[in-house]
Protein backbone atom coordinates (compact mmCIF):
# COMPACT_ATOMS: atom_id res chain seq x y z
CA UNK A 1 0.00 0.00 0.00
CA UNK A 2 1.11 3.56 -0.57
CA UNK A 3 2.82 5.58 2.17
CA UNK A 4 -0.21 7.81 3.21
CA UNK A 5 1.84 9.49 5.79
CA UNK A 6 1.93 12.14 2.57
CA UNK A 7 -1.21 13.03 2.05
CA UNK A 8 -2.16 12.28 -1.66
CA UNK A 9 -5.65 14.40 -2.67
CA UNK A 10 -7.02 14.26 -6.60
CA UNK A 11 -9.89 15.68 -8.72
CA UNK A 12 -11.70 13.19 -10.56
CA UNK A 13 -13.86 13.81 -13.47
CA UNK A 14 -13.92 12.91 -17.51
CA UNK A 15 -12.43 14.67 -19.14
CA UNK A 16 -10.22 16.76 -16.33
CA UNK A 17 -7.43 17.80 -17.91
CA UNK A 18 -9.05 21.22 -17.91
CA UNK A 19 -9.06 21.62 -14.38
CA UNK A 20 -7.36 24.52 -12.56
CA UNK A 21 -7.73 22.75 -9.02
CA UNK A 22 -4.65 21.06 -9.05
CA UNK A 23 -2.77 24.75 -9.47
CA UNK A 24 -4.32 26.02 -6.32
CA UNK A 25 -3.81 23.36 -4.03
CA UNK A 26 -0.66 22.96 -5.11
CA UNK A 27 0.22 26.87 -4.70
CA UNK A 28 -1.18 26.09 -1.13
CA UNK A 29 1.22 23.20 -0.70
CA UNK A 30 4.18 25.26 -1.59
CA UNK A 31 3.26 28.53 0.77
CA UNK A 32 2.56 26.27 3.76
CA UNK A 33 5.33 24.01 2.90
CA UNK A 34 3.23 20.72 3.60
CA UNK A 35 4.03 17.60 2.12
CA UNK A 36 1.73 16.28 -0.09
CA UNK A 37 0.26 15.91 -3.51
CA UNK A 38 -3.05 17.13 -5.10
CA UNK A 39 -3.31 15.35 -8.91
CA UNK A 40 -5.54 14.61 -11.79
CA UNK A 41 -7.49 11.55 -12.05
CA UNK A 42 -9.18 11.28 -15.57
CA UNK A 43 -11.55 8.40 -15.22
CA UNK A 44 -14.06 7.46 -17.65
CA UNK A 45 -17.70 7.26 -16.13
CA UNK A 46 -17.66 2.90 -16.29
CA UNK A 47 -14.87 2.98 -14.11
CA UNK A 48 -15.46 5.52 -11.83
CA UNK A 49 -17.93 3.55 -8.80
CA UNK A 50 -14.14 0.99 -9.04
CA UNK A 51 -11.88 3.82 -8.41
CA UNK A 52 -13.69 5.42 -5.55
CA UNK A 53 -14.31 2.32 -3.90
CA UNK A 54 -10.21 1.99 -4.08
CA UNK A 55 -9.54 5.12 -2.88
CA UNK A 56 -7.92 3.66 0.60
CA UNK A 57 -6.11 0.68 -0.63
CA UNK A 58 -4.76 3.63 -3.33
CA UNK A 59 -3.03 5.59 -0.68
CA UNK A 60 -5.71 8.93 -1.12
CA UNK A 61 -6.97 11.21 1.78
CA UNK A 62 -9.57 12.20 -0.07
CA UNK A 63 -10.08 14.38 -3.48
CA UNK A 64 -12.75 16.44 -5.38
CA UNK A 65 -15.35 15.30 -7.46
CA UNK A 66 -15.95 17.06 -11.06
CA UNK A 67 -18.59 16.26 -13.86
CA UNK A 68 -20.05 13.48 -14.78
CA UNK A 69 -18.94 11.97 -11.57
CA UNK A 70 -20.66 14.17 -8.89
CA UNK A 71 -23.98 12.13 -8.19
CA UNK A 72 -21.50 8.62 -8.44
CA UNK A 73 -19.20 10.50 -5.54
CA UNK A 74 -22.74 10.33 -3.51
CA UNK A 75 -23.68 7.13 -4.15
CA UNK A 76 -20.15 5.56 -2.81
CA UNK A 77 -20.18 7.98 0.25
CA UNK A 78 -20.97 6.09 3.70
CA UNK A 79 -22.12 9.39 4.85
CA UNK A 80 -22.79 12.97 3.34
CA UNK A 81 -22.69 16.32 4.92
CA UNK A 82 -25.45 18.74 4.65
CA UNK A 83 -25.03 20.71 2.34
CA UNK A 84 -24.34 17.54 -0.02
CA UNK A 85 -27.57 16.07 1.11
CA UNK A 86 -29.41 18.92 0.12
CA UNK A 87 -28.00 19.70 -3.70
CA UNK A 88 -28.01 16.18 -4.10
CA UNK A 89 -24.20 16.01 -5.25
CA UNK A 90 -20.77 15.61 -3.57
CA UNK A 91 -17.39 17.54 -5.48
CA UNK A 92 -15.01 16.98 -2.00
CA UNK A 93 -14.45 13.51 -0.30
CA UNK A 94 -12.48 12.50 2.81
CA UNK A 95 -12.07 9.75 5.43
CA UNK A 96 -13.45 10.19 9.06
CA UNK A 97 -11.60 7.01 10.29
CA UNK A 98 -12.77 4.24 7.68
CA UNK A 99 -15.73 6.11 6.69
CA UNK A 100 -15.51 7.84 3.11
CA UNK A 101 -17.65 11.40 3.57
CA UNK A 102 -19.06 13.62 0.88
CA UNK A 103 -19.36 16.81 1.08
CA UNK A 104 -20.63 19.52 -1.56
CA UNK A 105 -18.73 22.81 -0.95
CA UNK A 106 -20.00 24.40 -3.87
CA UNK A 107 -22.59 26.80 -1.85
CA UNK A 108 -19.86 27.91 0.85
CA UNK A 109 -17.79 28.95 -2.35
CA UNK A 110 -20.12 30.62 -4.07
CA UNK A 111 -21.67 32.77 -0.47
CA UNK A 112 -17.99 33.22 0.54
CA UNK A 113 -16.86 34.59 -2.91
CA UNK A 114 -20.05 36.84 -3.16
CA UNK A 115 -19.27 37.80 0.64
CA UNK A 116 -15.69 39.10 -0.37
CA UNK A 117 -16.61 41.11 -3.75
CA UNK A 118 -20.43 41.84 -3.77
CA UNK A 119 -21.36 43.55 -0.03
CA UNK A 120 -25.17 43.61 0.38
CA UNK A 121 -25.80 40.46 -1.09
CA UNK A 122 -27.32 38.62 1.87
CA UNK A 123 -29.73 41.04 2.36
CA UNK A 124 -31.45 39.92 -1.03
CA UNK A 125 -34.73 39.04 -0.29
CA UNK A 126 -35.64 38.06 -4.22
CA UNK A 127 -33.26 36.36 -5.99
CA UNK A 128 -33.25 35.23 -9.66
CA UNK A 129 -31.05 32.31 -10.94
CA UNK A 130 -30.23 31.73 -14.51
CA UNK A 131 -29.98 27.70 -15.50
CA UNK A 132 -31.21 24.52 -13.73
CA UNK A 133 -28.08 22.17 -13.41
CA UNK A 134 -26.49 20.79 -10.78
CA UNK A 135 -24.49 24.63 -10.30
CA UNK A 136 -27.66 26.62 -10.11
CA UNK A 137 -29.23 23.77 -7.12
CA UNK A 138 -25.76 25.03 -4.86
CA UNK A 139 -26.84 28.76 -5.17
CA UNK A 140 -30.30 28.25 -5.06
CA UNK A 141 -28.90 25.96 -1.67
CA UNK A 142 -26.44 29.01 -0.78
CA UNK A 143 -29.20 31.96 -0.78
CA UNK A 144 -31.55 30.27 0.70
CA UNK A 145 -29.19 29.69 3.90
CA UNK A 146 -28.05 33.78 3.68
CA UNK A 147 -31.65 34.42 3.83
CA UNK A 148 -33.13 35.04 1.25
CA UNK A 149 -37.28 35.07 0.85
CA UNK A 150 -37.83 33.93 -2.51
CA UNK A 151 -35.61 32.18 -5.23
CA UNK A 152 -36.88 31.92 -9.09
CA UNK A 153 -35.27 29.71 -11.71
CA UNK A 154 -35.14 30.70 -14.64
CA UNK A 155 -35.04 27.78 -17.65
CA UNK A 156 -35.14 27.13 -21.21
CA UNK A 157 -36.75 23.79 -20.20
CA UNK A 158 -39.09 24.34 -17.34
CA UNK A 159 -39.62 20.88 -16.27
CA UNK A 160 -35.60 20.80 -15.39
CA UNK A 161 -36.18 24.13 -13.24
CA UNK A 162 -39.38 22.16 -11.28
CA UNK A 163 -36.95 19.27 -10.85
CA UNK A 164 -34.44 22.10 -8.95
CA UNK A 165 -37.03 24.09 -7.73
CA UNK A 166 -39.44 20.42 -5.74
CA UNK A 167 -35.93 19.65 -4.14
CA UNK A 168 -36.21 23.00 -2.13
CA UNK A 169 -39.68 23.98 -0.74
CA UNK A 170 -42.24 26.67 -1.30
CA UNK A 171 -39.78 29.64 -1.40
CA UNK A 172 -38.40 28.09 -4.60
CA UNK A 173 -40.66 28.54 -7.93
CA UNK A 174 -39.62 27.31 -11.58
CA UNK A 175 -40.10 29.47 -14.71
CA UNK A 176 -39.64 29.24 -18.49
CA UNK A 177 -37.97 32.15 -20.50
CA UNK A 178 -40.96 33.46 -21.18
CA UNK A 179 -41.03 35.35 -17.64
CA UNK A 180 -37.11 35.69 -17.34
CA UNK A 181 -38.26 39.93 -18.13
CA UNK A 182 -40.99 40.09 -15.88
CA UNK A 183 -38.73 38.70 -13.15
CA UNK A 184 -36.16 40.62 -13.66
CA UNK A 185 -38.08 43.57 -12.31
CA UNK A 186 -37.92 42.03 -8.79
CA UNK A 187 -34.47 40.53 -8.70
CA UNK A 188 -32.27 42.46 -6.11
CA UNK A 189 -29.58 39.66 -7.08
CA UNK A 190 -29.81 38.15 -10.17
CA UNK A 191 -27.44 34.75 -10.30
CA UNK A 192 -26.36 33.46 -14.29
CA UNK A 193 -25.19 29.45 -13.82
CA UNK A 194 -25.95 28.90 -17.25
CA UNK A 195 -22.57 28.10 -19.80
CA UNK A 196 -21.42 31.09 -21.66
CA UNK A 197 -21.37 28.42 -25.04
CA UNK A 198 -23.46 25.70 -26.17
CA UNK A 199 -21.75 22.33 -26.37
CA UNK A 200 -20.79 22.96 -30.35
CA UNK A 201 -19.13 26.61 -29.08
CA UNK A 202 -22.06 29.00 -30.20
CA UNK A 203 -22.37 31.97 -28.00
CA UNK A 204 -25.51 31.78 -25.54
CA UNK A 205 -27.31 35.00 -25.68
CA UNK A 206 -27.53 36.68 -22.93
CA UNK A 207 -30.02 38.01 -20.90
CA UNK A 208 -31.94 41.76 -21.39
CA UNK A 209 -30.92 43.29 -18.10
CA UNK A 210 -33.13 46.37 -18.73
CA UNK A 211 -36.18 46.14 -16.43
CA UNK A 212 -33.18 44.90 -13.63
CA UNK A 213 -33.37 47.73 -10.78
CA UNK A 214 -30.47 50.52 -10.73
CA UNK A 215 -29.56 48.70 -6.76
CA UNK A 216 -30.16 45.02 -8.06
CA UNK A 217 -27.02 43.01 -7.60
CA UNK A 218 -25.45 40.42 -10.45
CA UNK A 219 -23.22 37.56 -10.05
CA UNK A 220 -22.08 35.10 -12.97
CA UNK A 221 -20.42 31.54 -11.83
CA UNK A 222 -18.84 31.26 -15.35
CA UNK A 223 -14.83 32.47 -14.76
CA UNK A 224 -14.07 31.81 -18.52
CA UNK A 225 -14.09 34.34 -19.80
CA UNK A 226 -13.54 36.44 -16.31
CA UNK A 227 -16.06 38.85 -17.93
CA UNK A 228 -18.08 37.39 -19.57
CA UNK A 229 -20.96 39.08 -21.47
CA UNK A 230 -23.66 39.25 -18.87
CA UNK A 231 -21.21 40.61 -16.68
CA UNK A 232 -20.03 43.07 -18.98
CA UNK A 233 -23.89 44.24 -19.57
CA UNK A 234 -24.44 44.60 -16.38
CA UNK A 235 -21.05 46.68 -15.71
CA UNK A 236 -22.39 49.08 -18.42
CA UNK A 237 -25.53 49.58 -17.23
CA UNK A 238 -23.90 51.03 -13.68
CA UNK A 239 -24.43 47.75 -11.42
CA UNK A 240 -22.70 46.23 -9.11
CA UNK A 241 -20.42 42.36 -10.29
CA UNK A 242 -19.12 39.54 -9.07
CA UNK A 243 -17.44 37.13 -11.28
CA UNK A 244 -17.05 33.55 -10.60
CA UNK A 245 -13.43 32.78 -10.21
CA UNK A 246 -13.66 33.65 -6.21
CA UNK A 247 -16.40 30.42 -6.35
CA UNK A 248 -14.09 27.87 -7.71
CA UNK A 249 -11.23 29.66 -4.85
CA UNK A 250 -13.50 29.28 -2.00
CA UNK A 251 -15.09 25.86 -2.36
CA UNK A 252 -11.68 24.36 -2.68
CA UNK A 253 -10.96 25.35 1.07
CA UNK A 254 -12.86 22.88 3.19
CA UNK A 255 -10.81 20.02 1.54
CA UNK A 256 -7.70 21.24 1.69
CA UNK A 257 -7.83 22.15 5.49
CA UNK A 258 -9.73 18.35 5.30
CA UNK A 259 -6.74 16.76 3.64
CA UNK A 260 -3.63 18.42 4.75
CA UNK A 261 -4.89 20.05 8.52
CA UNK A 262 -4.21 23.83 7.37
CA UNK A 263 -7.01 26.19 6.32
CA UNK A 264 -5.49 27.97 3.66
CA UNK A 265 -6.27 31.80 2.59
CA UNK A 266 -8.08 32.89 -1.04
CA UNK A 267 -6.15 36.25 -1.92
CA UNK A 268 -5.09 38.56 -4.20
CA UNK A 269 -2.29 36.36 -4.94
CA UNK A 270 -3.96 33.58 -5.82
CA UNK A 271 -6.52 34.63 -7.79
CA UNK A 272 -3.80 36.59 -9.85
CA UNK A 273 -1.89 32.98 -10.63
CA UNK A 274 -5.36 31.31 -11.39
CA UNK A 275 -5.86 34.49 -13.57
CA UNK A 276 -2.87 33.95 -15.58
CA UNK A 277 -3.16 30.40 -16.08
CA UNK A 278 -6.88 31.60 -17.67
CA UNK A 279 -5.34 34.07 -20.28
CA UNK A 280 -2.99 31.84 -21.23
CA UNK A 281 -6.10 30.14 -23.08
CA UNK A 282 -4.92 26.36 -22.57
Amino acid sequence: MPDVAIPRAFVTGWPVWHSRSPLIHGAWLQRHGLPGSYQRAGVPPEEIEQFLSDLRSGGFVGGNVTIPHKEAAFRAAGRLDAAATAIGAVNTLWFEDDVLVGGNTDAHGFAANLDDRLAGWRDAETVVVLGAGGAARAVVHAVLSAGARSVHIVNRNPARAATVADGFGGRVMAHGLEDEARLMRRADLLVNTRPAHTPDGEALAISDLTGLADAALVTDIVYVPIETPLLAAARARGLRTADGLGMLLHQAVPGFERWFGVKPQVDEALRGLVLRDIEKGV
